[in-house]
This record gives structure tokens, C-alpha cells and sequence, in this order.
């Protein structure tokens, strides 16, 4: 471990950081409009490009007292622009382009296309506040987008896992399209994944967030962590409620409700996709996006989903009715058996001694 950092745990409790100032001047060229948003992660600015007249960009900082360390260390440094570097090669309509990243005052800087519009989780909550759901149709419209970018992300050499997936991290512009905005946790996956990539620690969100994230960056996540919290989110965005966390759902199967409980106006074959995205275990879920789009948007008959308390309460319901005559059949034959049983030996003894 580098000398110059801070052991984690003597990390504080509680940092009060103070953001910037609006009029803030960063690298003299981006002028600080106001505070977008500010968390666990860091904090997110609009600002104004003064070398580019009219353009607004979105600058997130890194704030290294919020990961226990009292300064940028050679270690973090190196890190955040091994990443930014990789991230200003990104281009894709579904993703903001990330334009400068640079050090200063202690901190670090991305700065990224700043985008227009609301967030989903926003839509999601006026939506259950006016006593609607989002329509189906609209979800999946930017449930392809999403995973064209995300297919985008998971074809790069290396692959780049996002790893925050949730509805506050995907705008939708005034046009309509979608934009993946927050790449507050991406890994980049080396060839032998012996080694992550990534300047923001963290484990996500927890509705969002699958098992194998838990334990931090040395556990093993793959793109298939995208598509568990791909699946959880549209989860959230049809049924207008948050899923269970997937730590709460190992410790007490049966405590995420089957989506169509709870919205029964999402056809079936959307429901099952999600489903089958949201297994707990990785194996169980679809291998990469493309395998989970056709499962979305495919015409195969899908099979039912993995874990059994993503089944729908109905559907054994129906069993139970179709199969009523065999299940009879089967009580009567079990309650031979035991008769059989407790009386054989009565039985053998009266023929005996008769």
C-alpha cells in the first residue's frame, strides 16, 4: 500500500465539504453556473465554457476527503486518468462526451457534455404521484437505448462496466433521447481482471445493486452487474416502486414482488426478461446485453424466470386449477399409503393367529 495514504480505517465519520461558489473559475476556462447535484461520489456543476462561447458543460469533481484520503495521492492520480482517458475516447449518441479532465486545488475534474432534461427516477415520481404507472411502450423505447449504450461500454477493449445503473443516472432529453450520464463507478476490465480500474469507490445503489458488487472492488463483477441493475430499474420505472435489494431478497426469498402483482398491465414477456435479468446469481442471468435485448424484444416463447419468488402468484394458481384432478388423485393414493402402512402389521398378526 502507498505510503502516503490514509488507512481506511481511520477514515472520518462525517466530512462537511463545501462546494463551489458559483462564479467559481476552474483552469480558467469553466465558469461554475451552479451546484447539479452533490453525494457520497463527489459533486456534479454546470458551468459555462468561457473559451467556447455559448457552450454549458457538466464538471464533476472528485473530492478525496469523501474516500478517507486528505489529498490526491500519486496512486488516486494515476488512476483518475487512466480512467478519463479512457472515457474521453467514448462516443455514442446514448452518452455524454467526456471533453477535458484535469487536477486542481486538490481535487480532480471530468469534464463531460452537459445534458438537458429530467432524470427517470423524476418521471417515475410524478408519475406515482398523479396515480399512474409509465407506459409500457415508453420504457421499452428507452430500454433500447440503454442497452445500446451499455452494449457499447461492454464491447470497448477493455470492457467498461458502469456498475451505477438506476433511474437518477439516465436523463431523457427534450428530444426524447435517453443519456447514460453518471460514470461515478465504471470499471474497466482488464484481460485477467486482476486488476480495477477506477478512481470512485463505492457499491452503487442498493435496489439496484446485485450480490456480487457487496463486496467491494475486489469481488468478481462482469456486464453482467449492468444487466441485473438494467433489470432493476426497469423494474422500478413499470411497477413505480424501487425492488427489494438483492441481499434483502437472498435473506428472505419471496420479498420482491412479481411485477405484474404489482402493475398487471405489463405484458408477460416483459415481465420474464426482467426477471431473468434480475437473478440473483450471475450465471442465471442472460450472458451479455445483446442476449437480454432478445429476451426483451425477441418473438421466442420465454421459459419462466430463474428464482422462484420472481414468479408470478398467479400463474400457480392457474396450475393448481388445471391440475386439481391429479393433485386429488395423488392425496388419495398418499392417504392408502399411510393406511396401509399403520394397519399392515394388525394385520400380519391376525392372519398369523387366525
Amino acid at each position: 500500500m502507498n505510503d502516503n495514504k490514509t488507512s481506511l480505517s481511520s477514515r472520518p465519520r462525517s466530512v462537511a465539504i463545501i462546494p463551489l461558489a458559483p462564479g467559481t473559475i476552474l483552469r480558467e476556462r469553466y465558469r461554475i453556473v451552479e451546484l447539479i447535484a452533490q453525494g457520497g461520489m463527489g459533486a456534479v456543476y454546470k458551468a459555462e465554457d468561457l473559451r467556447l462561447s455559448g457552450r454549458v458543460c457538466a464538471v464533476k469533481e472528485v473530492i478525496p476527503e469523501l474516500y478517507g484520503f486528505s489529498e490526491i495521492t500519486e496512486d488516486i492520480h494515476a488512476q483518475f486518468y487512466q480512467e478519463a482517458s479512457v472515457l474521453a475516447r467514448l462516443d455514442h449518441p446514448n452518452l455524454p462526451k467526456v471533453s477535458d479532465y484535469f487536477c486542481e486545488g486538490g481535487r480532480e475534474y471530468l469534464i463531460m457534455d452537459y445534458v438537458p432534461g429530467r432524470d427517470l427516477e423524476e418521471l417515475v415520481l410524478e408519475a406515482r404521484r398523479e396515480g399512474r404507472s409509465l407506459s409500457e411502450e415508453d420504457v421499452l423505447r428507452w430500454a433500447a437505448q440503454i442497452c445500446d449504450a451499455l452494449e457499447y461500454l461492454h464491447t470497448q477493449v477493455p470492457p467498461i462496466v458502469h456498475r451505477d445503473i438506476k433511474p437518477a443516472n439516465i436523463k431523457l432529453t427534450p428530444d426524447g433521447r435517453i443519456k447514460l450520464v453518471d460514470f461515478g463507478l465504471v470499471k474497466l476490465l482488464t484481460p485477467d481482471d486482476a486488476q480495477t480500474i477506477t478512481i470512485v469507490q463505492g457499491r452503487g445503489t442498493a435496489p439496484y445493486t446485485p450480490l456480487e458488487q457487496y463486496g467491494g472492488d475486489g469481488e468478481h463483477t462482469d456486464p453482467r452487474s449492468d444487466i441485473y441493475a438494467l433489470g432493476a430499474t426497469l423494474y422500478h420505472l413499470l411497477s413505480g416502486e424501487p425492488p427489494a435489494p438483492a441481499r434483502e431478497r437472498f435473506l428472505r426469498p419471496g420479498s420482491l414482488k412479481p411485477l405484474r402483482e404489482v402493475n398487471p398491465h405489463v405484458s408477460v414477456r416483459t415481465a420474464r426478461a426482467i426477471a431473468h435479468a434480475m437473478a440473483l446469481h450471475p450465471d442465471d442471468r442472460p450472458p451479455t446485453i445483446r442476449a437480454f435485448r432478445q429476451l426483451l424484444f425477441g418473438t421466442e416463447v420465454l421459459p419462466s424466470p430463474y428464482e422462484g419468488d420472481l414468479m408470478p402468484r398467479a400463474s400457480w394458481q392457474e396450475a393448481l386449477t388445471v391440475n386439481r384432478g391429479w393433485l386429488v388423485l395423488l392425496f388419495l393414493l398418499l392417504v392408502v399409503a399411510i393406511v396401509v402402512t399403520l394397519w399392515a402389521p394388525t394385520f400380519t398378526v391376525v392372519m398369523q393367529n387366525g
